[in-house]
């Protein structure tokens, strides 16, 4: 293993000014998803949901348990699940936890992911009076078959009526998820999905590969390669013709799934790419704090009596221990997914003018083959080392297990 002095490695890493909150309910459990969830049925009404009121009880117990570590929050995210089945109350309250516990920047960025057919356009107002100004909308297809294959509760219509709330609520900075490599899903199916996000306009667009979860409904029918999944070839051909339609029409591919328009970069994503610090609330939700990353029990059953006992330990945690060796492949494998690439100049500051020039070294047959970038300032020295796109992008993964097998190796 690379053995790395542990001097001044960690002091690009700022206190953190984000959070992540999960808000696990669903009305069902999609056929790709493996996230912590808990399923309440297509019946229950969330105004009076004893589960969801239970949750954010506690939610909050965690919040107030957890010691502020620097700055007031600049970004914020609610993930799940689906948090646009949180009643307005319990939102108002949870951001009233956090500005009592860590201070609420004034201008702060407030995400929250949403799902067509699960939101009222009072609903939504009442979302942007306590604060939220982004949404992330997850509609993952536009065609009705391809929903129903992959276990959506929603139709395309429902879509449309969303983003329909969307602009009567005037949000301005909102994104749409999309979802390629779905069973059954042609090069002709993706084509339209793009067009009719680009006619919608949104100012971002992730657009994410379909992962087999082993756990996942997906994963247990279906093995990767073969029918009705498209084959590797074909989701390259869809990730190459999402990189062509998006940047033409004006977003700019700023890390290996997403796309923006200037001045719509999601900054609270950002933080995690960037390998930065940030709070973790919520079941199965991830922090990175103290230099070292917590994930929390993924069900309520586990995840209720940790809250309580991290009361009683008055916020004190022991955290697993991360050696300086992760840190670095953290820092390359995050970095790696934006455009900008990585800085060679704060990999020596942090790790050493040796593990950069095994990372040059490393990476030079993928320079050659067109899938790296170097970039120089004064046509010597080089400065920054990014993947190309889309070639690049697209064999990720081998440029990544090649750089960690010469960085483990040495």
């Amino acid at each position: 293993m690379l053995s790395l002095s542990k001097t001044d490695v960690f002091s690009h890493l700022d206190q953190p000014y984000s959070a992540y909150l999960h808000i696990p309910f669903c009305r069902r459990r999609c056929f790709y998803c493996d996230f912590p969830i808990s399923v309440l049925g297509n019946h229950i009404d969330i105004e009076t949901s004893k589960a969801i009121g239970e949750y954010v009880e506690v939610l909050c117990q965690e919040i107030k348990a957890t010691p502020s570590l620097g700055y007031p929050l600049k970004t914020i995210f609610f993930g799940g699940g689906t948090p646009s089945l949180l009643p307005v109350k319990y939102l108002d309250l949870i951001l009233q936890t956090l500005d009592q516990q860590f201070g609420i920047d004034a201008n702060l960025e407030l995400s929250m992911e949403m799902d067509p057919g699960t939101f009222t356009l009072q609903q939504l107002q009442g979302y942007q009076l306590c604060g939220v100004n982004r949404v992330s909308l997850g509609v993952q297809a536009f065609q009705d078959e391809l929903l129903k294959v992959c276990g959506r509760s929603h139709f395309v219509q429902d879509i449309y009526n969303a983003i329909d709330l969307i602009c009567q609520a005037n949000v301005t900075n909102f994104s749409l998820d999309l979802i390629s490599g779905l069973p059954h899903q042609t090069l002709e199916n993706w084509d339209h999905s793009l067009s009719e996000a680009i006619k919608i306009a949104p100012n971002h667009l992730s657009c994410y590969d379909l992962v087999l979860e082993p756990v996942t409904a997906f994963g247990k029918r279906y093995e990767g390669g073969e029918n009705p999944l498209p084959t590797d070839e074909a989701t390259a051909q869809m990730y190459r013709l999402a990189q062509n339609k998006l940047t033409e029409a004006g977003y700019e591919h700023y890390e290996i799934s997403n796309y923006a328009k200037s001045g719509f970069q999601c900054r609270h994503n950002r933080v995690y790419w960037e390998n930065r610090a940030y709070y973790g609330f919520g079941m199965g939700a991830a922090s990175y704090t103290h230099r070292q990353r917590l994930n929390r029990p993924r069900n309520r059953k586990e995840y209720y009596p940790w809250v309580q006992q991290l009361q009683e330990n008055k916020g004190k945690i022991d955290y697993p221990q991360s050696s300086t060796t992760d840190i670095l492949l953290e820092t390359l494998m995050l970095g790696l997914r934006l455009r900008s690439g990585i800085s060679l100049s704060k990999i020596r500051e942090q790790f050493g003018e040796t593990v950069q020039q095994k990372i040059i070294d490393s990476l030079q047959k993928y320079h050659a083959q067109g899938w790296i970038d170097y970039i120089s300032s004064d046509g010597s020295n080089l400065e920054r080392i990014k993947l190309t796109d889309p070639e690049g992008f697209l064999f990720s993964n081998t440029v990544l297990a090649t750089l960690f097998k010469h960085l483990d190796d040495s």
